[in-house]
C-alpha cells in the first residue's frame, strides 16, 4: 500500500503540533507495513527519518525556502540566481499545488492524503491528474484557528469546504473537529471518520540534567507554585482568560507563577494585558522552545493549563501528562475525548478556572491524584491505534475503488 502524503511541516522543523502529529503517525504507518512518501513545501535536512521518503515541493531553481517558524506567515524563497522572492502564505500554497502537479505524474501512490488546508488545492489538483483516492485529515477547521470570530478567513473556508466535499474520505482528529466539520460545511457524518492523535512512551525523553528553568526552580525551593501554559499565542487558545483567571488565583494563592512558553501574534498583546491586570510580576514569558527548555516547562509545573476557545485535540496536554503534570483543559478540547482525567472549564469561565487552580494548588493530594489516574489512562495510548485504524480505512476505500 502505497501512499502520497500530502503535509507542511515535520519535526524539527515544525511550529506546533501539525508537524508532530503527522510525523509520528506516519511512523507508526511504516510499521503497518505502509509505503509513504511525505511531499514538504521546503527543503531540510530530514536525513533521520528513514521510514518514508520525504520530497520537497517548490520550483526546482530555488535553493531555498525560509520561514519565520509559524505557519501563518510569509516565506522567502532563494533562488539558484541568488534572487530572494517573497510570498505570503496563500502564494506558498499555490507554489506548493504547482510543483505536486510536476510530481504526481512521477510518483507512485494508491491514495492521497492531505493535512490540513495549505495542502488542499495541491491534493484536489493531484485526484484530478490522477483520479487516485482522495482523503483530507483535518487537525483543525478554520473556525476553530480564528476563535469562533466571524468563522475566519472566508477564503481558507472555501478551501476548506470544496476539499471536504471532493475528498473520498475525511479524517477528522476529534469528535469536536467532526461536529466542526459538519456543522460548519454540511459534510455528511457517514464520511467522516475520527481518528484521534495519540502518544508513544518513546516520544518523551528522559529527565535530564537541572531544570532550564533556574529560577522558577529556585522559586519552587522557596514555597512558590508555578502553572505552565505551552502552545502558540493566537486567539485560538484563549490565553487573554487564562491571565484574568491567574489575577483571580493570585488573590488566594499569591505565591504562584505563570509560565507561558509559545509565540505567535498575540505575544505583545498578552504582555500588556499582564501589566494591566497588576500580575505582570508573576508571568514569565519564555518564547517559543525546543528541546529540553520545551520539555522542561511540563516536568516543572504543578499544574499544566490548555483554556483554548477551540482545540480539535490538544497533544500539549498528552505530553504534560507524560511528563508527570496534570492537566486543566477547556471543555472545548478535544483531547478530553481520550482523557477522562482532567480537569475541565468552560474557555470563557474565568471564575471557575481560577476556582479549580486554586483547589489544585492548595490540595497537593489533589494534584497527585489526579495526574495518577491521567497517567494510567496516558499509558493505554499509542500511535499504533490511530495507525491501524487508519491502515483499515485506506484498505476498505481501496476495495470500493476496486470493485
Amino acid at each position: 500500500m502505497k501512499i502520497l502524503m500530502l503535509g507542511w511541516e515535520l519535526p524539527p522543523h515544525n511550529s506546533g503540533g501539525l508537524g508532530a502529529a503527522c510525523y509520528y503517525l506516519s511512523r507508526a504507518l511504516s510499521r503497518q507495513g505502509v509505503d509513504i512518501e511525505f511531499v514538504l513545501p521546503y527543503t531540510a535536512d530530514h536525513s533521520s527519518i528513514d521510514f518514508m521518503k520525504i520530497t520537497a515541493a517548490h520550483p526546482q531553481d530555488v535553493v531555498s525556502v525560509i520561514s519565520s517558524g509559524i505557519a501563518y506567515d510569509s516565506y522567502k524563497y532563494v533562488y539558484s540566481s541568488g534572487d530572494i522572492k517573497s510570498v505570503d502564505i496563500f502564494g506558498q500554497s499555490l507554489i506548493y499545488e504547482q510543483a505536486i502537479s510536476r510530481i504526481v505524474e512521477l510518483a507512485d501512490f494508491d491514495i492521497i492524503h492531505a493535512h490540513d488546508w495549505l495542502t488542499c488545492r495541491a491534493a484536489i489538483k493531484a485526484k484530478m491528474i490522477t483520479g487516485k483516492p482522495l482523503f483530507v485529515h483535518f487537525h483543525s477547521i478554520e473556525a476553530d484557528r480564528s476563535g469562533k470570530v466571524m468563522g475566519g478567513n472566508p477564503l481558507v473556508r472555501d478551501i476548506e469546504y470544496l476539499a471536504a466535499h471532493i475528498a473520498d474520505q475525511v479524517i477528522a482528529v476529534s469528535q469536536n473537529t467532526k461536529d466542526g466539520l459538519i456543522r460548519e460545511y454540511g459534510v455528511p457524518a457517514d464520511k467522516i471518520e475520527v481518528l484521534h492523535n495519540s502518544i508513544d512512551e518513546s516520544v518523551l525523553e528522559p529527565y535530564s540534567g537541572d531544570n532550564a528553568y533556574t529560577y522558577l526552580d529556585r522559586m519552587k525551593s522557596n514555597g512558590y507554585h508555578v502553572l505552565a501554559s505551552v502552545g502558540r499565542l493566537t486567539i485560538q487558545k484563549g490565553l487573554p482568560n487564562m491571565l484574568r483567571s491567574f489575577a483571580k488565583v493570585l488573590d488566594s494563592v499569591p505565591k504562584t507563577i505563570l509560565l507561558i512558553t509559545g509565540s505567535g501574534e498575540q505575544y505583545y498583546e498578552l504582555i500588556g494585558l499582564a501589566a494591566d491586570l497588576g500580575i505582570l510580576h508573576n508571568v514569565m514569558f519564555s518564547g517559543f522552545q525546543r528541546g529540553k527548555a520545551y520539555r522542561d516547562a511540563f516536568s516543572l509545573a504543578d499544574l499544566f493549563i490548555m483554556p483554548s476557545v477551540s482545540e480539535p485535540f490538544g497533544i500539549t496536554a498528552l505530553e504534560s501528562i507524560g511528563y508527570g503534570t496534570p492537566v486543566l483543559i477547556s471543555k472545548q478540547s478535544g483531547v478530553g475525548e481520550v482523557i477522562k482525567n482532567c480537569l475541565r472549564v468552560d474557555s470563557w469561565d474565568v471564575d471557575e478556572m481560577a476556582n479549580k487552580i486554586v483547589g489544585v494548588l492548595q490540595n497537593p493530594g489533589i494534584r497527585n491524584e489526579l495526574h495518577r489516574n491521567s497517567y494510567d489512562e496516558w499509558k493505554r495510548l499509542s500511535w499504533d491505534q490511530p495507525a491501524a485504524k487508519l491502515r483499515n480505512i485506506y484498505s476498505s476505500q481501496l476495495a470500493g475503488v476496486c470493485v
